[in-house]
């Protein structure tokens, strides 16, 4: 069967014209995610918001140049778009590879990023999930990805970057996805450290919670009571407290293959918990002296203070 003749975009639309305005240097960047049904395009999807990625799911193919002209180096804009994209039809596959033609004619700097994996792998993915392939109708799963597979043929020869999922874990993407787009810091934990007061009760997204009223209480001192732990002289005296450095240094140990562990397990947030009774004084000194630890091993750290304006 002949392929009816593809989709062209004109270069000199508004939208096309704006996209192309903004040069790769200032950042900007445009993704188009597509490839195999089965083979991870949602995982990818959502490991590329994680990483502050502009995702827009199952978009048209025609309707490209004008989400590419969102694309803007300027504050406030959008520096990184990703474009999930399937076929569920020949027109369709050939829209997409005239939309991909146009736009690499106009000089827009974008890359294609296919995932795919083998037909025992997708076949195995949806009968375990007992739904039917797109393009299945009614008949086997395999002639479903035989036909999906050459509809793609056209677009897999101009993919930039591909990822076969048949040997991965939804890990092992997620570390696939992050390799082909990440760059600088982007890719590490994040991790927040919030202090906080056991009387009022525990963070609910608290990865790890430690209780530090194993040290006296700067409340029970006058001239301390109406301080908190951000000031000077609460800190001075917190952190020297007999156990309270040896705390600071042993926890900071602990972490090392508590956070190793997190990375190997793709968790890309830890919210790490210190708790005194009213979240005050020896809470908040300690979470920012650990905080401070952490940013000098050269870690993405943000200090929050739960109860810090309570009464």
């Amino acid at each position: 069967m002949t392929e009816p003749p593809a989709t062209t975009v004109p270069s000199g639309i508004p939208a096309l014209e704006a996209a192309t305005a903004s040069p790769r240097g200032e950042n900007p960047e445009l993704l188009v995610v597509t490839g195999m049904s089965g083979a991870g395009r949602s995982r990818a999807a959502a490991v590329l918001e994680d990483l502050g990625w502009y995702v827009v799911d199952n978009l048209p193919a025609q309707l490209l140049p004008q989400l590419a002209g969102m694309l803007s180096s300027g504050p406030g804009g959008v520096h990184r778009l990703a474009a999930v994209v399937d076929v569920r039809g020949r027109r369709l596959s050939a829209d997409l590879v005239g939309v991909l033609d146009s736009l690499r004619e106009a000089g827009l700097d974008f890359r294609v990023l296919f995932v795919d994996a083998s037909d025992e792998v997708l076949v195995r993915r949806f009968e375990t999930v007992r739904r039917p392939h797109p393009l299945q109708d009614g008949r086997r799963i395999l002639d479903g990805i035989a036909d999906e597979r050459v509809m793609f043929e056209g677009v897999r020869r101009r993919t930039d970057v591909l990822i076969d999922t048949t040997e991965l874990n939804v890990h092992d993407l997620a570390r696939e996805v992050r390799a082909a787009v990440a760059s600088g810091t982007e890719d590490e934990m994040r991790l927040t450290v919030v202090s906080f007061g056991f009387k009022y009760g525990l963070p609910l997204d608290a990865d790890s919670v430690s209780d530090v009223r194993f040290l006296a209480n700067p409340y029970w001192i006058t001239e301390l009571r109406h301080l908190t732990g951000r000031d000077e002289p609460v800190r001075d005296y917190v952190l020297g407290l007999p156990g309270a450095q040896l705390f600071v240094d042993r926890y900071l140990a602990l972490l090392e293959p508590v956070l190793a562990g997190y990375e190997h397990e793709d968790k890309r947030y830890a919210t790490l918990a210190i708790g005194c009774t009213g979240g005050k004084h020896r809470s908040v000194a300690l979470s920012e002296a650990i905080a401070a630890a952490l940013r000098a091993q050269g870690r993405r750290v943000v200090v929050t203070h739960r109860d810090l304006g309570r009464e």
